[in-house]
């Protein structure tokens, strides 16, 4: 079923932009994995919930960047419901998979009630810090043309969500991200990447002073 699901998922990424691409989906499949194989041992975890939301999770992410949908988490939910109907899928896997992918987004208000949940939501969010998650913040925000930084605006005086510049959103949302997860191991991993985006900065910030 899952590489059913696979083949059915790929065509939605076809003109995504590299932030969001299909190869962020097989990143995030990878991490979901090393999740999977780490969580405890004491909980029950479906991990075919997992791979089946993972593959899913981001399929409406192009059309709401192009302004065809407000919430590509919900829609998503509700396309992945009859992609897997269509190949045979039971009415609780389809379920379980949709409140993955309805509880995923970072900025979407549905927790993740369950333990799978969790894990995709981590796995997603895993792949937005790091190295790779600076290469995505540098090619989402050059695809929307926002600034790559702007001296007149100071992240302490930036009241967006986002961010109004690629640099002030690698504070106001990626330096967020590790108080976002919710597994042990999802944490572990995050504080190790989250140290790298906060040396990149150190960097960053000398580069622009000139004093590196």
């Amino acid at each position: 079923m899952l590489e059913a699901v696979r083949t059915r998922a790929r065509p939605y990424f076809e003109d995504a932009p590299p932030a969001h691409d299909w190869h962020h989906v097989r990143r995030v499949e990878t991490l979901a994995e090393t999740l999977l194989e780490r969580h405890s041992q004491s909980e029950s975890i479906d991990g075919r919930v997992v791979r089946l939301a993972v593959v899913l999770h981001d399929i409406g992410r192009e059309r709401e960047d192009r302004g065809e949908i407000d919430d590509h988490a919900i829609w998503g939910s509700q396309e992945a419901g009859r992609i897997l109907e269509s190949v045979g899928a039971d009415t609780e896997t389809i379920e379980q998979v949709k409140h993955c992918i309805r509880s995923h987004r970072y900025s979407n208000a549905t927790e993740p009630e369950t333990l799978e949940a969790k894990l995709v939501s981590d796995a997603d969010n895993l792949d937005a810090l790091g190295a790779v998650g600076i290469a995505r913040v540098f090619a989402h925000g050059g695809a929307l043309g926002t600034p790559l930084y702007d001296p007149e605006v100071p992240v302490a005086d930036d009241d967006t969500a986002a961010g109004q510049t690629q640099y002030n959103h690698l504070y106001t949302k990626i330096l967020e991200l590790p108080d976002q997860m919710y597994t042990d191991v999802g944490r572990e991993r995050a504080d190790t990447r989250c140290r790298f985006v906060r040396e990149y900065l150190e960097q960053f910030e000398g580069e622009l002073t000139g004093e590196r």
